[in-house]
């Protein structure tokens, strides 16, 4: 014998009804078995508000009544033939002539009790299952319809009545003797001795199934539902969530305890008791095995899932008065107990000085009130703060029975929140190690999640959540080496990539399953672009809420590099070629920096200085070790070294500027770097990373813009009027040339003074060897004093600037670990 049970959405239209119809033939096959039916998907919850809009005198229930009535008629329409439809229709047009009748009488009296209530819930369930037996008939099925009312004996606590199994199992039993054929069965009603109907209260159908399967001894009990089993969390919140193929009963009862719906405790405990296990199968993918919940937990992982709860709030009682005095516990929970309120968690300070304790936020009130006036003496004297209510909490809790001895699981799961920046207001675990819950904020619950889902499930590999502002030449390359590199970095780093938003200046687009790098969209072809806005973007980051979110700028934008401040507060890492924020104000420099180190996140901004080169890692790794900078030289600019270089080989000024353009070496606008400006904000970082507190207008700068070119309207303006110019430039490299000397672009900066523009230089210079786009930067230093520390190496370049940012972020996938 096998007991099935389908639930609402399993039922709520012709379509799914076809496909329950199908398992059941399917079943029926093989062994015997019994169905138990929920009410069409959203019956009773519109037979509830009806009876509520009744009570307070809206008669539109009248309105909502007639379309519920409507649906079963067209139903029995579509499953039965017209000439089997009389017994059917006339039986559904009873009912709703009784409920006609008693909606009118709540309606007249403006009262409805939960006894009424009961009644009223009861009949979706009634309607539902006697319509689907007479439909499986049609099917030549030998379907019989049974009303539990006539099997299920509860008490009269109406709403969540309790069953008396003694004589609802004997019920049973002679029931299914005497009468053969299969058993179409009303989930969720029962009835007192008195035959007053009753409703067996959360996921009642559910525990309907698990009642019959007790008292018939079943072999196994199948609930059938719109999820393939028991996930390893929400999936509306952990899109990386997957079925558990086997729990135990205890397992899945602290799983259903902190929110997780497919099933509840009452419903296993009948089947617990009988041992007889639970399997939980999806309607619309039959074949897939679900989860299976016995006493056996299965070979797993440390945990079986992370279950969540919302909507909660922490009281905390407190007092130097409390320590060591017996019975303040006991006078706390009794008092909760007196006022009907159920406690979440409870967590207690060895000192004795504090008791805290999680409620649902819908009871906090009544709750504080109630503490307080069992310790308003203790208050008044000073002996106990008043009690403190902090709302907008959450629950989560690691649940699995192999943590039980089994050293390191807590250590993980506070590892996980604590990289994520998820701070944790309370802790409770019991002795059975079955369950480490924590309390934490509503805002933070996602990331929360995701970050222990990660921790416990997915390890193997840590996952970086990318946000990308900046799809040019510096963006598309960036994505095109995560691409190339992603498997080997899963393989060799353990460490994946994925990209969830992209933007440009006109567009944005998101993806909650990451984005195919292989062939990744320009964000105005992407599904579901927007018109971009940077603080939309920003809030869409937020509320996607991934845990080991990086937020990417490959732009030069002041607006992108106005939000960092935002993207720092949500606890999101932040790399950046952009150099606007750091070569800003000085105060914002330092906010910036105190913010990220504030909020326990990564602040990455290598390719600022040099493209890929490793200057700022080298120069806060000098300063962390107690060094100090006396003087800094650099040629800080691919782009100029370029242009001089290539100066050199007779080409003329202009065209060496045209040609650095299109390889990628200048800015956008080559003005930023002909006028020094970009070297200057160059110089200005290091001498701030440096512990030099520069000011920009600090900075003297040489521009090698011609004056009549300044003002050009636009950048084709500007490369139109820069061959009238060559002549000065050639000059300027004869000069050079007749002492033995090049020129090169380049920033100084020494006792607290910083100076940018073109010198001429001897072969004993190192600058003198540089070629092509290559950067050099001297440092010298208390320790590098007589021979100065150098690097060298490609300073331009969309490949070298992707390469910088790409690294800093792998470097940030090595930090979060």
């Amino acid at each position: 014998m096998k007991i099935l049970k389908f639930g609402g959405s399993s039922v709520a239209n012709l379509e799914n009804i076809r496909k329950v119809f199908a398992i059941i033939q399917k079943q029926i096959k093989k062994e015997e078995i019994a169905v138990v039916f929920s009410a069409l998907g959203g019956v009773t919850e519109i037979l509830l508000q009806s009876a509520q809009k009744a009570k307070e005198g809206d008669r539109s229930y009248i309105d909502e009544v007639k379309i519920l009535e409507d649906r079963h008629f067209e139903l029995v329409r579509q499953l039965i033939p017209i000439q089997s439809q009389s017994t059917v229709l006339t039986y559904v047009k009873v009912r709703f002539n009784e409920l006609d009748d008693l909606f009118h009488g709540v309606y007249l009296i403006k009262e409805c009790s939960a006894k009424t209530l009961d009644y009223v819930a009861s009949f979706g369930e009634r309607l539902s299952a006697f319509i689907l037996a007479e439909a499986l008939k049609i099917e030549e099925l030998p379907a019989v319809f049974v009303d539990a009312r006539d099997l299920v004996r509860t008490n009269n606590r109406f709403g969540n009545a309790k069953v008396d199994f003694f004589t609802t199992n004997d019920l049973i039993a002679d029931y299914f003797h005497s009468h053969p054929g299969l058993k179409i069965i009303t989930g969720f009603i029962g009835s007192t001795e008195k035959g007053e109907t009753t409703t067996l209260g959360r996921s009642g159908s559910d525990y309907t199934a698990a009642i019959f399967a007790s008292a018939l001894n079943a072999d196994s009990l199948e609930i059938w539902t719109d999820v393939s089993g028991v996930l390893t969390s929400d999936p509306r919140l952990v899109y990386s969530a997957f079925t558990i193929p086997q729990l135990t009963y205890n397992e899945a009862m602290e799983l259903s305890h902190f929110g997780a719906k497919v099933i509840f405790p009452a419903t296993m405990q009948p089947a617990m008791r009988k041992g007889i296990p639970i399997y939980i199968k999806n309607t619309f993918d039959p074949e897939n095995p679900g989860t299976l919940i016995s006493n056996e937990s299965g070979n797993g992982k440390l945990i079986k899932g992370i279950s969540s709860m919302s909507g909660i709030s922490l009281l905390n009682i407190q007092g130097a008065g409390l320590i060591e005095v017996v019975g303040v516990s006991r006078r706390v929970f009794g008092s909760l107990a007196d006022a009907g309120i159920n406690v979440i968690l409870i967590s207690q300070a060895s000192s004795e000085h504090s008791i805290c304790i999680a409620i649902k936020t819908t009871e906090v009130i009544a709750a504080k009130e109630s503490i307080e006036k069992e310790f308003l003496y203790e208050i008044k004297n000073g002996e106990m703060d008043p009690v403190l209510v902090v709302s907008e909490m959450a629950v989560v809790a690691a649940v699995g029975e192999n943590m039980k001895h089994n050293p390191g699981a807590s250590g993980r799961m506070f590892q996980a929140l604590g990289r994520n920046n998820v701070n944790v207001f309370a802790i409770a675990q019991g002795s059975s190690e079955l369950n480490i819950s924590a309390v934490v904020s509503q805002a933070d619950l996602q990331k929360a999640l995701n970050a222990l889902h990660e921790a416990f499930f997915l390890s193997d590999n840590k996952v970086l959540h990318v946000f990308l502002v900046g799809v040019g030449l510096i963006g598309k390359t960036l994505i095109r080496m995560i691409a190339q590199q992603r498997k080997k970095l899963m393989q060799e780093n353990d460490l994946d990539i994925q990209i969830h938003g992209i933007a440009n200046s006109r567009y944005m687009a998101f993806d909650e399953d990451g984005f195919d790098l292989a062939n990744c969209p320009l964000p105005q072809d992407a599904k579901g672009a927007k018109p971009m806005d940077i603080k939309k973007f920003v809030a869409q980051m937020e509320e996607m809420n991934f845990s080991n979110s990086v937020f990417v700028d490959c732009t030069a934008s002041q607006d992108v590099a106005d939000v960092y401040e935002q993207v720092l507060e949500a606890k999101v890492a932040l790399v950046t070629p952009n150099k606007k924020a750091n070569s800003g104000s000085l105060e914002t420099y330092k906010g910036l920096k105190k913010l990220a180190y504030k909020r326990g996140v990564k602040f990455l901004y290598e390719t600022n200085v040099a493209a890929g080169l490793p200057v700022i890692s080298t120069l806060q790794d000098l300063m962390l070790c107690g060094d100090k900078v006396l003087r800094i030289e650099a040629v800080l600019s691919g782009s100029m070294n370029f242009i001089f270089s290539e100066l050199e080989k007779g080409t003329p000024f202009s065209e060496v500027v045209k040609q650095a353009k299109e390889k990628g070496y200048t800015e956008p606008d080559p003005r930023d770097d002909l006028s020094g400006m970009d070297v200057g904000r160059k110089i200005l970082i290091l001498g701030r990373e440096a512990e030099q507190d520069l000011q920009f207008e600090d900075i003297q700068i040489q521009s090698m813009v011609p004056a009549d070119c300044v003002d050009a309207q636009s950048v084709e303006e500007f490369m139109a009027k820069l061959p009238a110019h060559d002549a000065e430039f050639a000059h300027l490299l004869a000069e050079a040339k007749s002492k033995g000397e090049k020129l090169r672009f380049m920033a100084t900066l020494e006792n607290g003074k910083a100076m940018v523009g073109l010198r001429s230089i001897d072969s004993s210079h190192p600058f003198y060897t540089l070629k092509g786009s290559d950067n050099m930067i001297l440092f010298t230093t208390e320790r590098y004093h007589d021979f100065p520390m150098i690097i060298r190496g490609p300073g331009a370049g969309a490949d070298v600037t992707a390469a910088g940012v790409f690294a800093d972020v792998i470097r940030l996938g090595n930090f979060s670990r």
